[in-house]
Parts: C-alpha cells; sequence; structure tokens
C-alpha cells in the first residue's frame, strides 16, 4: 500500500515542479511576504506549468495527475512557499476536484477548463466566523426564490483566494438544522451580492490572498447547485479528505526546507573555532527534522495511494495531515534554533518557515480535530456524541 519509493514518472513531475519553484516562486518569497502580496502573474505561470489543471480531466484541458504525482507538485511547491502553494491546492485541489466529482456536466464543461487555463481561480467559501471546525452549524442560508433559484445570505472568513477567485463554491444552509440542511453552489464571484476584502497582517501566509467575504441577497439559479440538495456536508468533507493530502504534501515540503535550511547553514557557520555541524546538539535537532521528514513523507503517500486506488481515505488523511502539520512546525522551530540569531531575522528563511507551518495545525481541521477523526474510526466511538 505506501510505495517507498517514486516511479520515474512520478520522479520527473517532481523534478519539474522543483525547478518551476526554484526559477518561478523562490527568488520573489521574501518581498512577496514582505509586500503581503505576490504577483499575480504567478497565476499565468503555475497554469501554464499545468499544475492549475493538475486534479482535472484531459477531456476538459487539465494535465490530470494521479494522486501521488499530484502530492509530489504540492511538496515542492510548499517547499518554497506556502502561499503560491495555497492558490494550487485551492483552486485545484478543493475546488476542481469537487466540481470534477460532485458537478454537472455543464458545470464542468463551463468551469473546468477555465480553471485548468488560470483565466479564473477557485475558492471555497466553508469557513465562517462562528463555525469553522464545526461545519454542520454554519449559519449562511439560501432561500428559496420565486424564480426557482437561490438567493443566499451570510458571511465567510478565511477563504483563501477570496479576492481573486471567479468562481466560489460556498455552502449554505437549505434545509434542518445540523450537517443534513447544508447545500453548495457553484457561484460567479462578479455577481451583485458577492462582497470580499482581503484579510492583512496576517502571521503567516503573508502574501496569499486571503479574505473575509459577505454574501447579501446573492442570487444563484437552480442549475448552479452543486450536487443535490442537501449534499453540502457530504461534499465539504469528501473535498477535506484530498485537502488533507495536499496539506501533508505541503507540510513535508515545508519540513524539507527547513532540513535543507539547516544543514547548509550549519555546515557555514563558525562557533568556538569549528563549524557548529560538529556540535552534537546541533546535529541532533538536525537529525530529528530528517526523522519527522521521512515519516511525514511517508504517510503522505500511503493516503495518496489510497486515494488512487479509489478507496475512501478519511483515517489515511487525517492521520498524515496531522502528523505532517505537527512535524512542520517541529521542523521550523529546530532551524530557527539551529540558525540562532538569524532566525529570528527575515533576511533569513527559517522564521517564515516557522510563521507558514503553524497555521497549517488549524485549518483543514485542528490538530484536535485529526485525532477525533483517528479515534473515532479506531475506537468506533464518537467523541462528539
Amino acid at each position: 500500500m505506501i510505495p517507498t519509493a517514486l516511479t520515474d514518472e512520478h520522479r520527473q513531475i517532481r523534478e519539474a515542479a522543483r525547478q518551476f519553484a526554484e526559477r518561478e516562486v523562490l527568488p520573489h518569497v521574501r518581498d512577496w511576504d514582505r509586500a503581503e502580496e505576490m504577483d499575480r502573474a504567478i497565476v499565468g505561470k503555475l497554469a501554464q506549468a499545468g499544475y492549475l489543471g493538475a486534479t482535472i480531466a484531459e477531456r476538459y484541458d487539465g494535465s490530470e495527475l494521479d494522486t501521488v504525482g499530484y502530492a509530489q507538485v504540492i511538496e515542492e511547491l510548499g517547499r518554497a512557499d506556502n502561499s503560491v502553494r495555497g492558490v494550487v491546492s485551492v483552486s485545484a485541489g478543493l475546488v476542481a476536484k469537487t466540481l470534477g466529482r460532485w458537478g454537472s456536466e455543464p458545470q464542468r464543461e463551463t468551469w473546468l477548463p477555465r480553471l485548468a487555463a488560470g483565466e479564473t481561480l477557485g475558492c471555497f467559501a466553508l469557513t465562517e466566523p462562528d463555525s469553522g471546525s464545526d461545519p454542520g452549524s454554519l449559519r449562511t442560508t439560501a432561500t428559496p426564490t420565486a424564480g426557482g433559484g437561490w438567493r443566499i445570505d451570510g458571511s465567510k472568513v478565511f477563504i483563501t483566494n477570496g479576492t481573486w477567485a471567479g468562481l466560489a463554491l460556498v455552502f449554505a444552509r437549505t434545509g434542518e438544522p445540523g450537517p443534513r440542511g447544508l447545500s453548495c453552489f457553484a457561484v460567479p464571484t462578479d455577481r451583485p451580492g458577492w462582497t470580499a476584502r482581503p484579510i492583512k497582517g496576517k502571521f503567516g501566509l503573508r502574501a496569499q490572498d486571503t479574505a473575509e467575504v459577505a454574501l447579501e441577497a446573492l442570487e444563484v439559479g437552480e442549475d448552479e447547485l452543486v450536487g443535490a440538495l442537501g449534499d453540502g456536508f457530504k461534499i465539504a468533507m469528501s473535498a477535506l479528505d484530498g485537502g488533507r493530502i495536499s496539506l501533508a504534501a505541503s507540510c513535508t515540503g515545508t519540513a524539507q526546507a527547513c532540513l535543507d535550511a539547516s544543514v547548509a547553514y550549519a555546515a557555514e557557520r563558525q562557533q568556538f573555532g569549528r563549524s557548529i555541524a560538529r556540535f552534537q546538539l546541533v546535529q541532533e535537532l538536525i537529525a530529528n527534522i530528517a526523522v519527522d521528514v521521512a515519516a511525514a513523507r511517508l504517510l503522505t503517500w500511503q493516503a495518496a495511494a489510497k486515494a488512487d486506488l479509489g478507496q475512501r481515505c478519511t483515517l489515511e488523511a487525517s492521520t498524515a495531515k496531522y502528523f505532517a502539520s505537527e512535524a512542520a512546525v517541529r521542523a521550523a522551530n529546530a532551524a530557527v534554533q539551529v540558525f540562532g540569531g538569524y532566525g529570528y531575522v527575515d533576511e533569513y528563511p527559517v522564521g517564515k518557515y516557522l510563521r507558514d507551518a503553524r497555521v497549517t495545525t488549524l485549518y483543514e481541521g485542528t490538530s484536535q480535530i485529526q485525532t477525533l477523526i483517528i479515534g473515532r474510526h479506531l475506537t468506533g466511538e464518537s467523541a462528539f456524541a
């Protein structure tokens, strides 16, 4: 089940993604982080490389990678900059992949080629100010209209690509309280009633477009319902399984970047007349990072391989996301320690790794939520009951 080595095709995908990231992303990371905004030209470059179409079938002009191959792309982008990685993992992963699975044929034909080409980006409008770990309690409502469509009212927060996106998957309540009353809609964001405001001053992922969204009498047609009425919670949870594999891959990339930076710096930095790489406790810090990288990578590949077999991978995705996100924080914290005072200055990369890694233990299910999911699968008992 667990691939311990990549196929030739997957190695080629990984190497191409690494070269792309080193050429198009790494030279700009510090400036984008300081400016709290990346150059939007990166969207076209990501599309040209095939990364925005990585989860989209070829018949809709996508590059159609399998999950293991997609994880290689995400790991390399995460190794370079998690803000850029977020553009891909949300638009291609959460949005395009969801439409590919749950959308109607007209929805696929309308949106998937545009998403693959980078003509538009997608955002996943699920989280609300009072509904994060408990999406079943969301308050945004979709009320039937006389014309047979729906009117959506509510608010969303922490929406990646929120001000850049041309398409939003909006989750709203169409029925009874709780998860069974939720539905999903494919909504063009240029429609009256959609207002997005960028969130600035973030601790990490500073260059990533993150938004608050207001939905005020936003009208959608019956043909914009994704899946069946009441399928919203099921759609969201299925999307998050894939999203957690993607996030685990990204965190593995961040941890790998911490390892690379720590090894290189320890070899160069001199103290007490020799490089700090010769100090046992520095080697311990580096060894711990290396073990976490290897374990996170294998857990990610295990979840991705199971997804490629068409099997349910909720347990494996949660396990990989939980371990890899916590491992990325440990790796970044250790890397700052290796760098000493210089780790606290953004002239060097490791402080940013720590800031970016920290949020990965919070979104797409906190570490605590992942442990509850894992515990439920192992015991058969729900801690929420």
